[in-house]
């Protein structure tokens, strides 16, 4: 059958729709007699693939689990509005909590690309902190069917990418502190340094910065679009 409101395909039997959340016995009482149910609406293959993969929930949501959910969109909302309002220039990243959770996937990246190269090994580091998150998010979504795990994934996504944004920054000056304790004016280890002048790019290390901080605020602005969206969603089907 489709659902009258939204014109969305599904099951027989169904007391709500699927896609919109629509009540078919509330809609049926405000209907007036003389109504004609709308004709289907034609979705294309994309949208049904949308639908199905990030806009999913549950037939009949937790009211403990959604509020466990709605704690942590409030969290990432405060600590995300911390990190886009910080200039990248203070470091705010590297002092973030988050970083000592991202700096072993950064280690490992080196180990796991050094079988492709000097180049790859060095910039293996950054991959692997950007790729951990993004394998997640691919979890959420294929394995265990949790867009709004997914949600939560892409902004950890974000956030590695304005955790790289002031090593890139720090690409001439070398001023920051690395691993070992030494900055990179003190030992040849500082990986945006090596990689910006194998490529003859020292002079841009700040507009590529701010480009990568860029690009985790915009994923950290689409992570809360998204996750709010599918709270809504899960709102209208507490199980109470």
């Amino acid at each position: 059958m489709h659902c009258e409101k939204c014109g969305w395909e599904q099951d027989e039997g169904r007391v709500d729709c699927a896609r919109c959340g629509i009540i078919f016995a509330k809609m049926h009482r405000s209907l007036r007699p003389a109504a004609v149910p709308l004709p289907p609406i034609h979705q294309s293959t994309g949208a049904r693939l949308l639908e199905e993969w990030l806009l999913v929930t549950e037939e009949s949501v937790n009211p403990f689990y959604f509020a466990g959910r709605v704690l942590v969109f409030f969290l990432l909302t405060w600590w995300g509005w911390r990190l886009i309002t910080t200039p990248l220039e203070t470091n705010y990243t590297g002092e973030f909590f988050l970083h000592l959770i991202n700096l072993p996937f950064h280690e490992a990246g080196h180990l796991i690309f050094m079988p492709l190269g000097r180049f790859m090994t060095i910039l293996g580091g950054s991959l692997g902190q950007i790729l951990m998150p993004l394998i997640c998010l691919g979890t959420f979504l294929i394995k265990t069917r949790d867009p709004f795990g997914g949600s939560v994934a892409l902004w950890w996504t974000a956030e590695n990418f304005m955790d790289v944004a002031p090593y890139i920054n720090d690409a001439r000056a070398m001023d920051l502190m690395l691993l070992g304790g030494f900055t990179g004016k003190e030992v040849d280890a500082h990986d945006w340094n090596n990689l910006l002048t194998m490529l003859g790019w020292l002079e841009y290390d700040h507009r590529l910065a701010h480009v990568s901080y860029g690009i985790g605020t915009v994923l950290m602005l689409v992570s809360w679009l998204w996750g709010a969206w599918l709270l809504r969603r899960q709102y209208r089907r507490l199980d109470w």
